[in-house]
């Protein structure tokens, strides 16, 4: 990954400086957040630009940083995150899937005391039984609850950790990307990876760009087709997460799909090259 980051920045064009301002996550709720920045940051350099990064002051959860950036006076310049339509409406959605669509592939926290219960469940209807766990402005909660799932929504991302490991309700669904830290941080509370089932829905994790700025929209449009036209973007993404699909054994597990009435005719779901599948 360093290799690659080194080899694309020798390479960058410079003759434009431009200051991005983004939301500062949470890192557990957003670890992929390395890999996303070195693409915001590529792209622009692909379209010309020498880039500075400025993070908000504060940590912004997901619906805080939507409001900042579709505000009339917007404090940031890009967000990266699920797309729907309301998403699409209000900002300047790139549309080229971040992470070739993993963050619509899922896997589920559950308490390991549970495990022989999880044995079990092998299909949707079996799983509408039981209570998942989500935020309440995540798109997500939508998808599950129009596929017929239950869903105990709550506004703080930690506490459903907790509200999962007191049995508030039954499974977490949390994709690929970010499952693995999340396990490990949350062993101590008696929180395991289910190892046989994994949901999916077709999802596009995509930059949006404030409506003041069609240019910067533009231009990331043009960095990041560039990225793809050449093979890099897939590169980086096999950089990131290439051990993700053998590491969960993603190919092994049963599979429970879920229509996504969220995902806007727009997504490219034709363009092949840019997602991921089993």
């Amino acid at each position: 990954m360093l290799a690659l980051s080194a080899a694309l920045l020798a390479g960058a064009a410079s003759a434009k400086t431009v200051t991005v301002r983004v939301a500062r996550h949470e890192a557990l709720q957003d670890p992929q957040i390395r890999y996303v920045l070195l693409l915001l940051r590529t792209s622009l350099e692909r379209s010309g630009y020498t880039v500075q990064l400025e993070q908000s002051k504060n940590v912004m959860v997901q619906s805080r940083a939507l409001l900042e950036l579709g505000g009339a006076k917007p404090s940031l310049d890009v967000f990266w995150t699920m797309t729907n339509p309301e998403r699409e409406r209000d900002l300047l959605p790139v549309r080229i899937p971040l992470d070739r669509g993993l963050l619509g592939w899922r896997l589920l926290l559950v308490r390991a005391a549970e495990l022989e219960r999880w044995a079990g469940v092998q299909t949707l209807e079996q799983l509408a039984a039981l209570k998942a766990g989500a935020m309440s402005d995540w798109p997500d909660t939508a998808i599950m609850r129009t596929n017929g799932l239950q869903v105990q929504t709550g506004t703080h991302f930690e506490t459903l950790f907790r509200w999962l490991a007191e049995g508030r309700f039954d499974y977490f669904p949390r994709s690929v990307l970010e499952v693995g830290l999340e396990a490990l941080d949350n062993a101590v509370r008696g929180l395991v990876i289910e190892p046989h089932l994994l949901l999916h829905y077709p999802a596009a994790m995509y930059f949006f760009v404030a409506p003041a700025k069609p240019q910067l929209a533009a231009d990331l449009t043009a960095g990041l087709e560039s990225l793809v036209h050449d093979g890099m973007l897939e590169k980086l993404w096999l950089a990131q997460f290439g051990d993700v699909i053998e590491r969960y054994q993603l190919r092994s597990r049963r599979l429970l799909s879920l229509r996504n009435p969220l995902l806007p005719a727009s997504a490219p779901l034709a363009r092949k090259n840019l997602w991921f599948g089993i």
